[in-house]
């Protein structure tokens, strides 16, 4: 057995000095890796050592590889280490049907590589180790149970005693006696002899995992001599361990045993061939572009339905069922699609809740800016919203642990993993261009690129990816297409890959595969990935062709209807949903004018005049007459009465439709009341007497307190509630500058914190002063020189100080920086430094 490395605080000091020797370059690498390791920057590479060997650092980690880099790490656990790499290459070949193969010595060689840069295994070749923090994190390492020493760590001396004595052993009464015996493969063999067929059987079921079982008394007191069951038989030569009164564990020396040596039954360095349909690109990119434009108008028309009639806002969040049932009736579209058109609604801030009680859900400020855009443009951002929001539009309709219901729209349907699921899953599409894969291929897929996050959950999310990714438009005919691309983060740039680790796209085997599902790019959401800028202007632009052309004309027939042959412009769609109501969707939309959609489109502003006229520039044929008729005939009655407010009032200058207003017996449950020949008062409201009035037969327009008339414009209501804040999610690491200044500052903490030099005292005189934005152009120079500058700085009482300063990096308004004058790494606010003058 090897000898521990002497450990500070729980950490090895051969890791710190290894790390301390790492070039800038490769140091580079390992925080673009793990870029968590620099949030905030340590201040010295003890430091940084101290957070890369944390149990939630070294989990992270563990979690961003693949099946075959896990395993690598899982053997160097197993074996005694160090271990020299070609007694790794040796045991990782044993579970290796073509070990002999070229391309699985280099995918080995890579691997390691790429697990030095991440720094989970340190060490020359001659004596590769994992590094602190790694076997407390690696729980049950390849389905094998702990170590004899561990797993009979409860047991009383006078039982060890006995089971060393029935292992053949001398009189030890320890532990470690018991675990020298099992350490030897001839004592194991000889004690597997011994139990019956029946023993031999429970033993090869726990011999490849898992490890560990429930029997019944597993505490049981008993003698080789004497066992008759063959769990007795077991448990009497310690080739079972009780862990519980319950639970029982084969040590980890008996299943390397049973194993025959081998950590691992089989590997491959290479990921699973995604297996599915093959589909043409091209076909694959117009079907998804169709779907494309057909998303982003169903979310224009969610946002005008809304606008004009909004839902409530339930009391405990979200919307309620019978209001997404009148959505999805409204839209023409399954429940569970308005649910994700009203989810990514909300999360591109399109939609809102005007109050936090009572509130309705209406469009926001933010839907006006966006409907004016370009098709491409609106849903480049919808898309980029549904790839990296929280939100789990899947699970609406379910229940959640305490069996409440799952409204749209409810806080409680944020997930922190989604986004990063469906990166990973749309990276396995991109992995196989031109395939439509299956449900089951993209899951085996996963769970070799991560095999640690595997679960029910997950396998879950994979589902719903798929299935929200065609409706959205980012798939066609189960094929990734080529706009779809385009958004998801480039991984070409894998910081795993550095100093020639990571193994080839071909082989998979350090993660770099061609999409995010590979293990380099399943890790943590930070710094800039393709789903920003770029990735959206290099989608749209690779959609806008594929685009149907909007057309801005329809056919007006004689039975009061307009066809849309095709999709329309937006501002002719908004008018005919003011003017006339939808009757059929479909490859052609039909709309039916009828007395009320025009009454609505005057009560909007519009006039007679004006309606004709919009119909004659926009049909392909001549008015019919009915519908010119129809829309005199409205507009000669519309607004001859007036409704104001007394509660509310009407007025008319013709006192004979007055009288037959006062005289018709509908009319007395507004109680209405004669104030003069062509004035009629009401206790009711005015929006009340308006529909009652409108009911009876008659044509009343609104009027405010001055006599004007009221433009009730259904299609502008917007709320003033706070659009839905997201976090922004990326995919790839930390921008280069960001991770050089990390390093620059880590260095240069680590030589004062070896040095232990004092802190060098500030220029005298006046602390520099300078204007605002000169001081944060001098400080960004200065981090991309990585030189020294001296600043005026107004502590927490305000008082003026002078400090020396190597930067770091500057954001969320806070510089990080290297303080010369105090010796340490600390955060300086942007708004509290008055000045920056060069070094003299």
């Amino acid at each position: 057995m090897s000898v521990k490395p002497p450990t500070i605080g729980g950490m090895s000091t051969e890791f710190t000095e290894w790390l301390r020797g790492r070039s800038d370059d490769r140091l580079r690498a390992l925080v673009s890796a793990r870029p968590e390791l620099i949030t905030p920057v340590p201040a010295h590479l003890e430091g940084l050592a101290g957070r890369a060997s944390s149990p939630s650092a070294v989990g992270r980690a563990l979690d961003r590889l693949d099946r075959f880099a896990l395993a690598v790490v899982e053997t160097l656990v197993v074996l005694p280490g160090p271990v020299p790499y070609r007694s790794l290459r040796a045991q990782m070949a044993r579970a290796l049907p073509g070990a002999a193969d070229p391309a699985f010595q280099n995918a080995l060689k890579e691997t390691v590589e790429r697990l030095r840069t991440m720094a989970l295994v340190y060490g020359p070749d001659k004596a590769l180790a994992t590094a602190p923090g790694v076997r407390e994190v690696l729980d049950g390492p390849a389905g094998l149970g702990p170590p004899a020493a561990e797993a009979f760590r409860h047991h009383p001396a006078e039982r060890l005693a006995e089971l060393v004595r029935d292992a053949g052993g001398g009189d030890g009464d320890t532990k470690e006696a018991l675990a020298a015996l099992l350490a030897d493969p001839e004592v194991v063999g000889r004690l597997v002899e011994e139990v019956s067929p029946q023993a031999r059987s429970a033993l090869n079921e726990l011999a490849w995992g898992p490890a560990s079982g429930r029997v019944p008394n597993a505490r049981r007191e008993v003698r080789a001599a004497t066992a008759q069951s063959p769990i007795d038989q077991l448990l009497s030569r310690a080739l079972l361990a009780a862990t519980g009164e319950e639970s029982v564990v084969l040590p980890r020396e008996v299943g390397l045993f049973l194993r025959g040596g081998r950590v691992h039954r089989d590997l491959s360095p290479f990921p699973p061939v995604t297996e599915g349909t093959e589909r043409d690109q091209g076909l694959a990119d117009r079907t998804a572009a169709g779907q494309a434009f057909t998303f982003v108008r169903a979310v224009e028309e969610l946002c005008e339905r809304w606008s004009a009639d909004p839902p409530g806002v339930l009391r405990s969040g979200g919307l309620a069922v019978r209001d997404l049932k009148r959505t999805a009736a409204l839209l023409d579209l399954p429940e569970w699609v308005t649910g994700l058109i009203i989810e990514v609604a909300y999360a591109a801030g399109l939609v809102a809740a005007s109050g936090a009680v009572d509130g309705d859900w209406m469009p926001t400020p933010g839907y006006d800016g966006w409907r004016v855009k370009a098709t491409e443009d609106r849903w480049t951002a919808l898309a980029t919203t549904w790839l990296t929001m929280d939100r789990l539009p899947g699970v609406i309709g379910d229940r959640d642990e305490r069996d409440r219901l799952l409204n749209a729209l409810h806080p409680d349907l944020r997930r922190p993993s989604a986004a990063e699921v469906r990166a990973a899953t749309l990276g396995v599409l991109a992995s196989a261009p031109g395939t439509a894969p299956t449900l089951e291929a993209v899951r085996d897929r996963l769970a070799w690129e991560q095999p640690r996050r595997r679960g029910g959950h997950r396998d879950q999310l994979v589902e719903f990816t798929l299935r929200e990714a065609e409706q959205i438009g980012v798939t066609g005919l189960g094929a990734l297409s080529a706009h779809g691309r385009a958004l998801l983060p480039d991984t070409s740039g894998d910081p795993g890959a550095c100093e020639g680790s990571g193994a080839s796209k071909k082989s998979g085997a350090s993660g770099g595969s061609t999409g995010p599902g590979g293990s380099a790019a399943s890790g943590s959401p930070t710094g800039s990935g393709g789903s920003g800028g770029s990735g959206a202007h290099a989608a749209a632009r690779l959609l806008l062709p594929l685009l149907p052309e909007p057309l801005d004309h329809v056919l007006l027939q004689a039975d009061l209807t307009a066809v849309a042959p095709g999709p329309l412009t937006g501002e002719l769609r908004r008018w005919l949903a003011l003017a006339a109501e939808v009757e059929s969707t479909g490859g052609a939309t039909v709309y039916r004018f009828d007395e009320r959609s025009i009454r609505r489109a005057l009560d909007a502003g519009q006039g007679a005049d004006e309606l004709l006229a919009m119909l004659e520039r926009h049909s392909s044929t001549p008015v019919p007459q009915p519908l010119g008729y129809l829309i005199a005939d409205v507009a000669r009655r519309h607004g001859r009465m007036r409704v104001g407010t007394a509660s509310a009032y009407v007025r008319c200058d013709d006192s004979s439709l007055l009288d037959e207003v006062m005289a018709d017996k509908r009319a007395i449950p507004l109680r209405l009341r004669r104030l003069a020949p062509t004035v009629i008062a009401s206790k009711s409201s005015r929006p009340v007497l308006v529909d009652a009035l409108r009911a009876m037969g008659y044509a009343p327009a609104a009027e405010s307190l001055d006599g004007d008339v009221i433009i009730t414009q259904l299609d502008v209501r917007r709320t003033e509630g706070t659009p839905a804040s997201r976090a922004p999610v990326t995919f790839g690491g930390p921008e280069a500058d960001v991770v050089a200044a990390a390093v620059r500052a880590v260095r240069a903490g680590d030589a004062a914190h070896l040095a232990r030099r004092p802190p060098v005292a500030a220029p005298g005189g006046q602390v520099p002063r300078s204007p605002a934005t000169a001081t944060i152009t001098a400080l960004r120079e200065a981090i991309r020189q990585g030189s020294q500058v001296w600043i005026g700085y107004l502590d927490s009482q305000g008082n003026a100080t002078s400090r020396i300063l190597e930067p770091a990096r500057m954001e969320g308004g806070y510089l990080t920086a290297y303080d010369e004058t105090r010796a340490a790494v600390h955060r300086f606010a942007l708004h509290r430094i008055t000045g920056i003058a060069d070094i003299a």
